[in-house]
């Protein structure tokens, strides 16, 4: 019987240390292919479940178990359990396939790019429809490729570096990385590579992220911020001219007014004495500082574009020509100065005291960029500025143009220079060496007669200046065409000088009466038309006044005056600025002006040209 026990116990696999209690020996012996028969067919006791030795409880009575449905109960215990066990191996693998369902419509669906490279190989695997449409190439282009492969990615450290970083790191990234696509389109892009594990080998996943976009946006905002930082620069700037406009308006006609005495006394002294005389050396001298005080008057009122303008139609080499001996004077003897007219060169219409300003802050500036000495070279030639000139230069009209250009070989300057160079009171020379107006007010006069300036120059390069200005088909104004005065023209006619200040009324009436005229006086406007009444000589053909005077300005005494006589002749002149002359109506066209401070001789000629001219007849009235 225990050797019956203990097979039973071995062939249903139960641990020795289980004993069965309760053997039923009244039940048939039955074979193991009848109990596999009757486990198939459902015929199967109710073992009920196994207490501690051996007993089966049914749930209706207490039986003790047969080894035949013990094992029965075990193989049906094992035939669950796998049944268990698959269905957890099924649900697993569909949340597998389902997560990388889930895995693969991001990666075809993602708006970035994404690479799968083989880390050992650095070779494409993968990639996704977004990355080949944003390149411009296929996928059969793309896979088997290395990254260095690839053009768009020619600008990337090469493939070999970027993977030892990988290894090294597990992580590159590229914050702008600038790509060409397929089709020569720049764009940029955001690039992080991470190596992962992936089963048993090591990926490569490249996250690439177009942000063109976002850097245009960048680019506008920060092109935006810097335009509104020039704007607001542009209204300081203005506020600062403004004030200085203020400042030089308000001293501009008591200056001019001492310039011309000084001028005038120094001229008329240099004409009493003979060119042998040893104090002619001190007249000169007086007359050089003068006319250096009065560039520099004249360079502030052009500046601050308070400068009264009077532009004529003149050929540009003629002014350079009469020029030429002060220029020559300007210059060290080491310079070697060269004066090169086209042929034909068209004419502009400019004021000829600007030209003349122009060339005197560029052979200054070219003199001091050459203290060793060098050459020095000023040419005219006729220029045609096309779209394309236009477009790259801020404020051109295409159009013929003549140019005037002045080049020196001296020191030249830097890009930095370069960037401020046209800036009020910008200057690389020493203290007391320059102003800083020279350039940028060369710069307004260009802009004031229609044109511009540009500038060339590297260092050690010297440096070429070029000022275009608008080319006129007009003929010569008459003045123009005089180059030189020579002799002061004399005359006798009855001319009436108003001028409140003394110093310059007697030094006119002076110059004037030293010519021959009769010369008749007042200090304002009121003064001048009592004068007028009771003058009893000849007719006065001439009036010569200042604009603005106390009691009554110029304007209103010269319509009293012609209510008399109409063809009475008016010579305006004043030291105020352009704007207070304006508001005067003294400008406007067909009225004669004369700017202070004036010379001598310009006084006489233009007093000349007026009494020479013939009368026009008066605009009919509509």
């Amino acid at each position: 019987m225990d050797k019956e026990r203990s097979q039973a116990v071995s062939l249903i696999g139960l641990h020795p240390i289980v004993s069965i209690d309760y053997w039923d020996h009244t039940r048939t012996s039955v074979s193991p292919n009848e109990s596999a028969n009757q486990s198939l067919s459902g015929n199967r006791p109710n073992l009920g479940a196994l207490s501690e030795g051996g007993e089966i409880n049914t749930g209706q009575s207490t039986k003790t178990s047969s080894p035949e449905a013990r094992i029965e109960r075990v193989e049906t215990q094992t035939t669950e359990a796998n049944i268990r066990t698959h269905q957890a191996e099924m649900r697993s693998e569909q949340a597998i396939r389902a997560s990388e369902l889930r895995y693969r419509r991001l990666f075809e669906a993602a708006k970035d790019g994404i690479l799968i490279l083989n880390a050992e190989t650095g070779r494409i695997d993968d990639v996704n429809p977004f990355l080949f449409k944003l390149l411009g190439f296929t996928m059969e282009e793309m896979l088997g490729k290395t990254v260095g492969e690839l053009s768009p990615f020619k600008d990337i450290e090469s493939n070999i570096i970027m993977l030892e970083r990988l290894q090294k790191d597990g992580y590159v990234r590229y914050e702008d990385l600038p790509l060409e696509t397929r089709d020569g389109r720049r764009i940029a892009v955001e690039f992080v590579c991470n190596v992962y594990l992936e089963g048993d080998r090591h990926v490569i996943q490249c996250n690439v992220r177009d942000i063109t976009q976002r850097k245009n946006a960048e680019n506008e905002i920060h092109r935006l911020n810097i335009e509104q930082r020039n704007l607001e620069a542009q209204f300081i700037e203005g506020q600062k001219m403004e004030v200085l406009g203020q400042l030089v308006g308000g001293v501009a006609h008591d200056f001019n007014n001492m310039l011309a005495v000084i001028i005038g006394c120094g001229d008329m002294i240099a004409l009493k004495l003979g060119p042998g005389s040893p104090v002619r050396l001190y007249s000169d001298e007086i007359k050089n500082a003068s006319e250096r005080a009065v560039g520099l008057t004249r360079q502030l009122m052009v500046f601050v574009r308070k400068e009264t303008v009077e532009p004529v139609v003149l050929d540009i080499s003629t002014v350079i020509n009469d020029l030429e001996g002060m220029l020559r004077r300007l210059i060290d003897e080491n310079i070697d100065l060269a004066i090169v007219p086209a042929p034909q060169v068209g004419r502009i219409k400019a004021d000829a005291g600007y030209i003349g300003q122009i060339l005197m802050n560029l052979v200054v500036n070219a003199r001091d960029a050459m203290p060793h000495g060098g050459k020095l070279t000023i040419e005219t030639a006729n220029a045609t500025l096309d779209e394309n000139y236009a477009l790259t230069h801020k404020g051109v009209l295409p159009g013929e143009y003549v140019m005037l250009s002045v080049s020196d070989t001296g020191t030249g300057m830097t890009a930095e220079v370069k960037a401020h160079l046209f800036e009020a009171f910008f200057t690389t020379k020493p203290l007391g060496k320059g102003t800083g107006l020279g350039l940028a007010t060369c710069q307004t006069i260009a802009q004031l007669s229609g044109g511009h300036i540009s500038v060339t120059s590297e260092v050690n390069q010297g440096a070429t200046f070029k000022i275009y200005f608008p080319r006129v088909d007009l003929p010569l104004n008459i003045a123009a065409k005089r180059a030189k005065a020579g002799l002061m023209p004399v005359g006798t006619e009855t001319l009436l000088v108003v001028e409140d200040e003394p110093s310059v009324r007697h030094l006119a009436c002076s110059v004037l009466k030293g010519l021959g005229y009769q010369v008749l006086s007042a200090i304002n406007g009121k003064d001048a038309i009592h004068v007028a009444r009771l003058h009893q000589g000849s007719p006065i053909r001439l009036v010569v006044t200042d604009v603005v005077m106390p009691l009554m300005g110029g304007k209103m005494m010269a319509e009293w005056l012609k209510t008399s006589d109409p063809d009475l002749k008016i010579l305006f002149t004043s030291g105020y600025t352009d704007d207070t002359i304006s508001r005067h109506g003294v400008l406007a066209t067909g009225i004669e002006f004369l700017s202070k401070p004036y010379t001598p001789a310009t006084l006489s000629l233009k007093v000349r040209e007026m009494l020479d001219a013939k009368n026009e007849p008066p605009a009919s009235q509509a």
